[in-house]
């Protein structure tokens, strides 16, 4: 195991903040080609399962989000739009992975 230092809470919070924020902007800026069916496919999870996520984060602090108003703070706009700019029609091929990949992986689709 690496020696890695010790850090506080509070430090170990920004970091893990920091290295979520350029996930985001990673998913949402430099690659919003890398479609939600083929991360699932792939890595068993999405866009929409990180919004989904942050709302259930918001809930443990007490922020009450609905599904569609997390979409829209973690897309940075409305859900629809970002559809519309960025998300293709699944091909056949994507669909019956997707059939597949999710019955082999916790959690649900979006």
């Amino acid at each position: 195991m690496p020696d890695i230092p010790p850090v506080d809470d509070a430090t170990r919070i920004r970091i893990e903040a920091a290295a979520f924020r350029r996930l985001r902007q990673h998913l949402l800026v430099d690659r919003p080609d890398a479609q939600n069916i083929d991360l699932m496919n792939l890595a068993g999870f999405c866009r929409n399962c990180l919004s989904r996520w942050y709302g259930e984060a918001a809930a443990e602090q007490g922020v009450d989000l609905s599904k569609e108003d997390a979409r829209e703070v973690f897309y940075g706009m409305p859900f629809a739009e970002w559809k519309a700019l960025h998300q293709t029609e699944a091909t056949p091929e994507q669909e019956a992975d997707f059939t597949r990949s999710f019955a082999e992986n916790v959690g649900k689709p979006d």
